[in-house]
Formats: structure tokens, sequence, C-alpha cells
């Protein structure tokens, strides 16, 4: 039985090609957080040497092997001081079969290890998903790591670019994880304010991270590099700002953003096992396995788009006021007049004729649909005479249906994929895949009421080639807009037009994307964070950028969607209840 309260710590230090020094940096930070009185320490992401290799020769030299004096010393201070050391190392160990492109026999892994609080392996998981360079010298992961149970609590290991998108953390979460442990070599200002948090509240788990500061190439090289990217030497700096995150999204404990720093919290394991919404929603037993399909296959084209997608689209989030017909009425008008200041795409709340986007129970049936085709019809006479679209939610039979509309009906129909406690009395339909539509200036996918949680939801609308996301929802919880929608964005290179009751944004792409891109203006250290316009009263409008979608290398040899770890990502479908158990521990 895992603790009630157990305190966990994330260690943040520089690395250098001084494997002494590096290994002394790694020893002090195990001693501080044995002195706070932590029972884990999570350390960052290459802790033997910087990840800047000459050539694979190069990067063999450095890497770890199993049992070398580098580890040996690292397990031997876990034992000393009796605490989880989660370590991330490169690791070379024999093939076990050719690696493609490599001849020299030998498997070099960015490899988490858990040590024991008796020193001794409490669990390995290789790196899934490369960025950029590492491709040149390292190796993908084979196999899925493993959930280990502790005495802390199921615990699942990942690092760096396996957080940038959703599915290696969401596999662990399935699998059982409580714990996720996050090791980072990352200039980038939004793995702390984005990446890292929305996995813990997307999966209600804790997630515990450590990041780098200082230099995260040779200092020999820095400024060269610097000046070639156009950055200041400090960008090219690690972020720091190491973090312990609750099941909610909430940052409990956060480092510096400079310097040698150790965030210290007391956490409770087990309150990772609450997956419920505030309606009762459970978000796991409410996803649909059935539909993921194509996350989990091999990247294939997407059907071609028959035009050419704009660099840059007006679109707005309405948020109309009252309920009944008084919110059609005000909708109408909103929609007429965005249509009429030029915007393409608008998007509404889910049921925004009804207060906080639940169907009273004495309007279930005939009456909350006769207002929702009244509504159909106002917002399509609004846009009489141009060529926007809308896109709403309302009830139809036993769906909760979204429809994107223009001046002569609607032109898609997706009913909320996912259930929902509180539309559970009515709302009955589990449909199949969900369309796109492609209008003149980019394809739009239209998200559903509570599709809007669940990441695999966005990921299909990528994987079908859409570039413009319109999400009709009521968000129930804080980490649903500050999170939750950003993160859709950057993760799938995604626009995203959202609109809910009493919330709503667009996020729109930018057009400098990815270190390694040509961008303009100023380098603000955020890598793939989209630029975001918060909706402040009834009609909020900004630009989109559809053509931007089609840039998703997020450094060379990285791309965020197809680079996905398709290949390992099984436990997406398999049925709720049926992934793996976490491998136990007696330490």
């Amino acid at each position: 039985m895992p603790p009630v309260s157990v305190r966990v710590a994330a260690a943040q230090f520089a690395v250098g090609s001084d494997r002494d020094q590096n290994l002394a940096a790694v020893l002090r930070a195990v001693a501080s957080a044995a002195g706070r009185g932590a029972g884990l320490v999570v350390l960052p992401e290459f802790c033997n040497h910087l990840s800047w290799y000459e050539d694979r020769r190069h990067a063999l030299r450095e890497a770890c092997v199993p049992g070398d004096a580098f580890l040996t010393a690292v397990a031997s201070a876990a034992a000393r001081h009796r605490l989880y050391v989660k370590l991330h190392v490169t690791l070379a160990t024999p093939a076990v079969r050719p690696v493609p492109g490599r001849g020299d026999g030998m498997r070099i892994a960015a490899t988490s290890l858990l040590l024991a609080p008796d020193g001794t392996l409490a669990g390995r998981a290789d790196k899934q998903t490369l960025m950029g360079s590492e491709n040149d010298h390292l190796d993908p992961a084979e196999t899925v790591g493993p959930v280990v149970a502790t005495r802390l609590g199921p615990v699942g290991l990942y690092s760096c670019m396996e957080g940038v998108i959703s599915e290696v953390c969401r596999s662990l979460s399935l699998r059982g994880a409580q714990l996720l442990l996050n090791s980072l070599n990352s200039f980038a200002l939004d793995e702390a304010s984005l990446h890292v948090p929305v996995r813990a509240a997307e999966n209600k788990v804790w997630v515990i991270a450590a990041n780098k500061v200082g230099p995260l190439i040779p200092e020999t090289h820095l400024a060269a590099v610097a000046a070639g990217l156009g950055v200041p030497p400090e960008a090219l700096h690690g972020a720091g700002e190491s973090q312990i995150v609750a099941p909610d999204g909430t940052v409990v404990a956060r480092a510096s953003r400079t310097g040698e720093a150790l965030a210290v919290a007391d956490i409770t394991p087990g309150s990772a096992l609450d997956k419920q919404r505030p309606d009762g929603t459970h978000v796991f037993t409410a996803r649909r396995p059935d539909l993921y399909g194509p996350i989990t296959r091999s990247p294939r084209p997407v059907p071609a788009f028959g035009g050419r997608r704009a660099e840059s689209v007006s679109a707005a989030a309405l948020r109309p006021s009252g309920t009944g017909r008084t919110a059609v009425e005000h909708a109408a008008r909103l929609a007429g007049e965005a249509a009429a200041r030029g915007a393409r795409l608008l998007v509404l709340p889910e049921l925004f004729f009804f207060a906080d986007g639940r169907v009273p129970a004495h309007q279930e049936g005939g009456p909350a649909q006769e207002l929702g085709a009244a509504a159909l019809r106002a917002l399509a006479g609004a846009l009489r005479g141009t060529d926007a679209l809308v896109a709403c939610t309302v009830p139809e039979g036993p769906a909760h249906l979204g429809v994107l509309l223009g001046a002569d009906g609607p032109v898609l129909r997706v009913p909320q994929l996912h259930p929902s406690a509180r539309h559970a009395d009515w709302a009955t339909l589990r449909p199949g895949p969900p369309g796109v539509h492609d209008a003149p200036w980019g394809r739009i996918a239209l998200v559903t009421g509570d599709d809007s949680v669940h990441p695999e939801t966005f990921r299909l609308a990528a994987l079908a080639g859409a570039d413009t996301v319109a999400v009709c929802f009521t968000g129930l919880e804080p980490w649903e807009s500050a999170l939750g929608l950003p993160e859709r964005s950057a993760e799938n290179r995604l626009n995203v037009v959202a609109a809910g009751h009493g919330q709503g944004a667009v996020h729109a792409l930018p057009a400098g994307f990815g270190l390694w891109q040509n961008r303009e203006g100023h380098f603000t250290g955020r890598i793939s964070h989209p630029r975001t316009t918060t909706a402040t009263g009834p009609l909020t409008s900004a630009e989109i950028h559809p053509a931007q979608a089609l840039r998703r290398l997020v450094s060379r040899s990285t791309d965020l969607v197809d680079g996905r770890p398709w290949r390992l990502s099984g436990a997406l479908t398999a049925p709720h209840g049926t992934a793996d158990a976490p491998a136990t521990h007696p330490a």
C-alpha cells in the first residue's frame, strides 16, 4: 500500500563534457534531496554528457555501460541515502538485432533508469521519440518502458521530447502509473509553462520533472551556434524551472529559472486514482479505444487538399448571453457581425442556448431539439451572402451533435464521440470516426463537447489532415483552457478556435516554429506554443494560419505527428482495464 504522503524532489543542474564533474553534480543532487527528506529524486536528461557529439564513435565513447563506475556510484548513493533515484544517461549495450544504419553492433539509447533505495535497478525505459540531432547518433526504443510498482505507488518513466506529444504519458497512465517522472534537456520555456503540467492534468497523475540549467552545447561552440541561429547564447541554456505537478495541473513546487536548485514537495500518490471530472465522468472509461486505431498505425498520406491553404484567415469565438430564444437571437446577431467583419470561421459554446451547456431535465427530448433546430435556422440566415462557417452543437435524437454550417445549411455533422455524465440521460449515440470539411481556405475538424478533453480526438484530426479545429465545449476544470487546448494546438500543429461558457480563445499557429526553422521576430524561448488570443467579450476575433499546419518538424528529423511512437502505443487501443499491470520491485 503506497504511503498517504511522500516527499519528492526534482533536481536541476548543469552538465558538461567532463564525466567526473557530471557525476559530482548527480551525487550532490541526490545528497541534497536526501537531506531535505525526499523519498524520490528525479534528475535531468543526459546526466553523463552533453547531448552533443562529433560522431557516432564519440557518442559510443561517452555512453554509460551497465555496471560502469558512473552508474555504480549513483546506485551506491541511492542505497546510502535510502531513496529512489530517477537517473537519465546515454546507455550502450550490444544490439540484440542489427540496428538500421549502424555498423558497430551496439545500441546507444537515451535511457531512464529508476534506482531503488537498496541501489538495485527497479526499472529502465529507453526514449521512444528522439529530438533533432539525437537521431544522428542514438537509437530509439524498441519496447515500451515498464510501469514500476514501488513503495510510492506505480511509477512511469519518460524524458523530454516524449512529453511534447501525448502518446507516451497517456500510455503509461493507462497502464496504471500514478507518478510520471520526466527528465529534460531543454531550453524551451514552454516545457515548464505547458508541456510538463498538461501531462499531469489530462491523465490526472502526478508529474515530477527535472530540467537542466547552464549551456546545453559545449562552451567552445556556444557563441557560433547562437549567432548562426540568431538567438542570444543564454537561449541555448537549460530552461530550469524543474517542477512537481498535481493531478489537476497545479504546479505545487517549482525551482528557479536559472542555477542549480531543488524543487521539493509532499505529495499524495493515491490521489491519482481519482479519474473523475466534476460532472462524474471517468476520463479513462469514457475513452473510445475503438476509434484510435489510426494513432497506432504507421504514418500514411492523408487525402489531398483540393485548394491552397491560406496563410491567414480571420476566426472568431462567440459567446452570446442569455438562454433559450434570447441566446439564439444574440448568437445570430454576433455571427452576422463577425461575418460582416470578414471572419471565415465562427465558433459558439457547446449547447450555447442552455446555461452551462447542460440540457435542463424538463426540456430533454422535443423542446430541446426544437430549440436546436431553430438555432441552426437562425445562424444560417445570419450568414446569408457570406462564405463564413459557424460551429455549434445541438441535441438531435440520441446524439449530442456538433454542426458546422454555412448560409446553405450544414456542411459537417460530428456527434460527440466520448460519453459524458452530464449528457448521459439523452446523448446515448456512440458514433464512428469523425469527418472533416474542406473550406476554400483550409481543412476543418469539429470537436463536440467533452471530446475536447481527450488528446486522441485532436490527434485523429491531425492525421486526417486538418489544419484548423473548431471546439464547442464547456470547460469544467481550469486546465482545459489554460493547458489543454493550447497543447492540442502545439502538439498537433493545429489552429484551434474554441468557445465555451464564460471562456474561449483563438490559438493560432505561429510562423516561426521550432528552433531550427527560419523565424520572424525576436526569439521568445517558446518552441511550439501557439499564439493565443483569449476571449474577453461576446465576440473575439483573431487571425489563424492554416498553411502553417503543414510545418510539423519541431527539429530536424522530429515530426510532431508522423514522429509519434505509433509502434509502441498499443495501450491507447486496448480496452479499459486490460493494459499491462505494473512490474513489481521489492525495494
